[in-house]
């Protein structure tokens, strides 16, 4: 559970501080609107797949996204 929280807190930090919009990052990992959102209230997490893509979008590691290291 704290692993979704932390994933929870990071992606919305990141996307608050790199102005990222929640449609433009939706279109570009090829999900809906929803599951950024859904993301975003830690209802469910990304796929391994979708992990990746973002992390990318983000120009963030996964490692710092699920919490594993701070950097």
């Amino acid at each position: 559970m704290e692993t979704i929280t932390k994933f929870q807190s990071r992606f919305t930090e990141c996307l608050k501080y790199g102005n990222i919009v929640q449609t433009d990052l939706a279109k570009a990992v090829g999900v809906s609107k929803q599951c950024i959102s859904d993301y975003k209230a830690g209802k469910s997490m990304p796929s391994l797949d979708t992990l990746f893509l973002i992390c990318r979008y983000l120009d963030v590691s996964a490692d710092y996204l699920l919490g594993l290291e701070d950097t």
